[in-house]
Formats: C-alpha cells, sequence, structure tokens
C-alpha cells in the first residue's frame, strides 16, 4: 500500500548538487526553513558517480567556491575531483544541509487556488508519495541533467559499444582498441588524451569551430577582465594562444570568428583547456575527423567520404535539461526545450545553476535568489 502525505514548507529546492547546497547555504544563512529533494543516494552525485577519473577543475579555485566558504590557502590552485567533492561535503556538514535522498519529483505545478507551487514527490525507498506545498520553488537539476546523444543515421545499428561521457571512468578497458570520441568540448578532449594515454587508437570528431586554451590563459583572461574590456581580452588571448598551439585549423580544428569570451558570453560555450590532447593530435597519435555522416555495423562514414572501423564511440555532446518534463508552469523561466530564459520566473519560481557560467555563476545565482526571496517575505509581512 502506497501512504499518501502533504506537508507546508516555505521552500522546496530540487537538486542537491552544487547549485542545491548553495541556495540551501544562503537560505540557511537568512534563516529561512526549505527542504532538498534530491533524487539520488547522496550529495553531488554528478561528480561523486558520472564523471572521470582523471578530471580537473579547469578554473582556478578563487573562481570555484560556493557562498560564504572560500577555499584555504593550502587548497592546490586547481583542485582535482575528489579534493572538490571533499570540499562539497565539507560544505554540507558545514551549512547543516540535510537534503532527502532518493526522493524523485514527478510534478510540481502552481496551484492558483492555494497561491502555493504543489511539488508531488516519490520516496524511491518506499514508494511512497508526499506533496509539498511551498510558496518558492528552487530548480537546482542543472545543466548537466541528463547526458544527451544525438540522432545518427544507423547508430541503431552499430554492434560495438555506444556510451554517453558521463559513463566514461577510464581508457584502461580500451587498450589497444579503437575508439571513437564525438564531441570536441572538454570532456570530448580530456577523454581522447587519457584513452592515447592507455594505448587506445582514440578519434575525435571536431563538429564546430572551438577555442583551445591553456588553463593558465584562462586564469590571466579571468584577471584581465576585471578591468579591461572583453574585445582586448579576446585579442590578447587568442593571439597568446596562435602562438602556443599555431595554426589549429591545419589540425582540423577552425576556430570561431567571435575571441574566447565574447563566445562564452554570447552562446554559453566555454574555451576548450587543453589538456595535452593537442601535442598528442600533432604527433599523430589522436586523430581528428569531420562530421559524422552515418555509423554502420562496425564502422562509421565521415563527411568526407571516408571510413573509418571502431569498437567504440563516445558521445561527448553534453546534456538536456529535463526539468520541463515533470515542472507544469515553466514558460516564465525556460523555453520549451530547457534553455533558460531567467534566474527569476513567475509566483516564486526560481532557477539556481542554468546560467551556464560554471561555479562561480552557481554562487551569484544562489546568493541572487536567497536575497530576493528575503525582501519578497520582508514585503509580505
Amino acid at each position: 500500500m502506497v501512504n499518501f502525505s502533504k506537508q507546508e514548507v516555505e521552500v522546496v529546492v530540487v537538486g542537491a548538487g552544487p547549485s542545491g547546497i548553495a541556495i540551501s547555504a544562503c537560505l540557511n544563512n537568512f534563516g529561512i526553513k526549505n527542504v532538498v529533494l534530491e533524487k539520488e543516494d547522496c550529495c553531488a552525485y554528478l561528480w561523486k558517480k558520472k564523471t572521470y577519473d582523471r578530471l580537473n577543475l579547469h578554473l582556478a579555485k578563487g573562481f570555484c567556491s560556493l557562498p560564504f566558504m572560500p577555499h584555504t590557502t593550502s587548497t592546490p590552485k586547481y583542485l582535482s575531483k575528489n579534493e572538490f567533492i571533499q570540499y562539497l561535503d565539507k560544505y554540507v556538514e558545514h551549512f547543516s544541509i540535510k537534503p532527502k535522498f532518493q526522493t524523485c519529483v514527478e510534478l510540481a505545478f502552481f496551484n492558483s487556488e492555494e497561491g502555493k507551487w504543489n511539488v508531488k514527490s516519490r520516496d524511491l525507498a518506499s514508494g511512497d508519495l508526499e506533496v509539498y506545498a511551498c510558496n518558492f520553488l528552487i530548480l537546482a537539476t542543472g545543466e548537466n541533467n541528463e547526458g544527451y546523444i544525438p540522432k545518427v543515421v544507423g547508430i541503431e545499428k552499430f554492434e560495438g559499444e555506444i556510451i554517453h561521457s558521463s559513463d566514461y571512468k577510464s581508457g584502461k578497458k580500451y587498450k589497444e582498441k579503437n575508439v571513437l570520441i564525438v564531441g570536441s568540448g572538454n570532456s570530448g578532449m580530456e577523454i581522447a588524451f587519457d584513452l592515447s594515454n592507455y594505448g587506445s587508437h582514440a578519434s575525435i570528431v571536431v563538429r564546430s569551430p572551438i577555442h583551445v586554451l591553456t588553463r593558465e590563459m584562462v586564469y590571466t583572461a579571468m584577471l584581465m577582465l576585471k578591468y579591461l574590456p572583453v574585445s582586448l581580452v579576446d585579442t590578447v588571448i587568442a593571439k597568446y594562444a596562435k602562438f602556443k598551439f599555431g595554426n589549429l585549423a591545419e589540425l582540423g580544428i577552425p576556430q570561431p570568428e567571435e575571441g574566447p569570451f565574447s563566445v562564452k558570453i554570447s552562446k554559453g560555450r566555454s574555451p576548450v583547456i587543453d589538456v595535452g590532447a593537442i601535442d598528442k593530435i600533432k604527433l599523430g597519435q589522436i586523430k581528428v575527423l569531420p562530421e559524422i555522416s552515418e555509423i554502420r555495423e562496425h564502422t562509421v562514414v565521415f563527411d568526407n567520404g571516408d571510413e573509418h572501423q571502431f569498437d567504440a564511440i563516445i558521445f561527448a555532446t553534453g546534456y538536456k535539461n529535463v526539468a520541463t518534463k515533470w515542472l507544469k508552469d515553466y514558460s516564465s523561466i525556460f523555453l520549451e526545450d530547457g534553455t533558460l530564459i531567467n534566474w527569476k520566473g513567475e509566483n516564486g519560481l526560481y532557477a539556481v545553476g542554468f546560467s551556464k557560467r560554471g561555479i562561480a555563476g552557481i554562487s551569484m545565482d544562489a546568493i541572487a535568489i536567497a536575497d530576493n526571496i528575503k525582501t519578497v517575505r520582508e514585503d509580505k509581512i
């Protein structure tokens, strides 16, 4: 028998990743009671269970902290995945954040009669249903919500392994195998590098123009952007990158006409931080291939007519926001495809962590939302 209950709370936060714990900490700081609902069994599930082993933060620690808890002076300038996870766990403990784990939100809508959001959730362990009636609903499920694999002609015919990059851990199991990585963003390039290090025959599909920088270039640019216009920073960093890497277009890696940080602002696309993949491409240890035309049983055909055999295909093709599947009144905050319109919607609806600005963006969103909720509550008194 499935039990059903309903309770009133002031704020419901959906998601206990960095975004969810950041906004919960900000609300706790104001003494605003909140309930954090998380469908998985831990905080920061994606960081803990859906990232590859060699992952490191590409931005310096000064740009990768959550509100009210900067990294210590003894923390390395660039954190490893495990160091960042330890930081997140300490953050949860320090701010007394107690999510309700294995609680899956199935439906959320604004009840105009009550003047409250109704959030229907299911306890995945017991199957029990619970409805929360809240004044404020905060979506913190994040941009990296569900792995996206595009529909490629013939993909269902492929007899080798097909995975999304979120399921990739290490290149160890792919030694001596031919592996195709689709997508040349940070994950794709780093996975190609990792595969090559483990003796795989790695190839990467570069589907669109990208900027390639080093993390020190990005660090320098972030400091410059505090004082100089984006156009000037773009010019300086682009010249620095060309001096470092040469003409990447000759390797099959075209660059956008817009500068790296203009692209980030206008399209939300981050530059690729090179971890050593470019040198391997130059040495022929990683092959660069054009767009896929068709996938067959054991081979892939490319737009230039070439056909190559592969044992596995890894799609590093990003993620999609699936909140619009269960959130019924989302038009003030998301487009139909899940693209963010504004961090603040109607009737006390908010979104944190969808702005494509990394950890620093999460912190800014969380502080702004908590401040806004505090103001709205005070205005009602």
